[in-house]
């Protein structure tokens, strides 16, 4: 039988092949610039700027900032090229064109003087606990809100409303911030979560925040906006200090504040994966424990919710080891936690 002639090819199918050809061509050139080892440092700074809508005073302060970015991307390269020896990932996110000075002053309590923690004489209730389960997620149970670009020890509070009203309520941290002027803990960015406890039980409680919306800087007091309270707490307890397997008891039961050394560039840059970086015991940052786990390789660890918005880590929370050798467990994260109670 003889071979089948080709049907000759149209000038139709000629334009719409070299169309499909360009769109195949543009779209490997996007993927070649996109790769940051073909791009120079100065192109990956412009789409930076441009991804988060960065826009400098003027020439000087664009060099000064690109000289800044460019130190920091060249150590978070440096670090990746290494990921056979890390269990966790650093990324080039909105905070590379700072330095360390400035991000501590705008997104840790490192100005503030660490006070000594309230005495208590409530107990911890979870103290008997036997048995917990091997693994917890709250998102999961509906009981965590979605992450926010400001503080978090409203998190909790959050937390034990939807467990104990079986509703889920953003509440507002922006009351924290402008009311709790006695407590002196800025919306507890410090750490100190207990005074923030303090004031919402003494306040009767806190606005939505719908009704008092976040404005990432110091205000006054609004009777306005902070009436009527939508959620409101008993109490809280404080977990026995450095002590992981009892704080391990605590979010088996509930969402819990907790305090940690933020200030590193490791964990600035986090990216994702198990942190495991090094890290001190100054509390400067306020966070809330919502879950806990162990990877496939045995590594144990702490699902954090951080508050520096969804673009950072993953999606906006950090894996952290638990059960490390430190008593005060992985930058601190069990020296000062508490929890709310209803």
């Amino acid at each position: 039988m003889g071979r089948i002639p080709a049907a000759p090819v149209t000038m139709k199918q000629c334009l719409v092949l070299a169309a499909l050809f360009a769109v195949i061509s543009s779209t490997a050139w996007g993927s070649k610039l996109s790769d940051p080892v073909t791009m120079s440092m100065a192109e990956r700074h412009d789409r930076w700027m441009a991804e988060h809508g960065r826009v400098y005073r003027d020439e000087a302060e664009k060099r000064r900032r690109f000289n800044i970015f460019k130190s920091n991307v060249e150590l978070i390269d440096s670090f990746n090229a290494a990921a056979g020896k890390h269990k966790y990932t650093l990324g080039v996110n909105q905070f590379a064109d700072m330095t360390n000075e400035e991000f501590k002053a705008s997104h840790t309590g490192f100005r503030n003087v660490i006070a000594a923690r309230p005495v208590r004489k409530g107990g911890f209730r979870y103290e008997n606990v036997s048995a917990t389960p091997a693994s917890v997620d709250w998102r999961a149970e509906g009981a965590v809100t979605p992450v926010k670009d400001q503080g978090s020890c409203v998190a909790a509070v959050e937390g034990i409303t939807k467990l104990t009203a079986g509703e889920l309520i953003s509440l507002s941290e922006q009351e924290l911030v402008d009311c709790d002027v006695e407590g002196g803990d800025q919306g507890c960015s410090g750490g100190l979560m207990d005074y923030a406890f303090e004031f919402i039980i003494g306040n009767g409680g806190l606005a939505t925040e719908a009704q008092y919306p976040y404005q990432g800087v110091d205000g006054d007091c609004s009777e306005e906006k902070s009436s009527p309270s939508a959620a409101a707490i008993g109490g809280y307890e404080d977990v026995p200090a450095d002590d992981e397997a009892s704080l391990r008891k605590a979010v088996a039961h509930q969402p819990v504040s907790v305090a940690i050394e933020a200030g590193g560039f490791d964990f600035r840059f986090y990216n994702g994966g198990i942190f495991t970086g090094e890290c001190g015991t100054y509390l400067d940052h306020g966070v809330t424990a919502v879950g806990y786990d162990e990877a496939s390789d045995g590594t144990k660890y702490w699902v954090v919710k951080n508050s520096w918005g969804e673009d950072w880590g993953e999606e906006g929370y950090i894996r952290m080891e638990r059960d490390v050798d430190a008593k005060e467990g992985l930058c601190g994260i069990a020296m000062e936690a508490s929890y709310p109670t209803a």
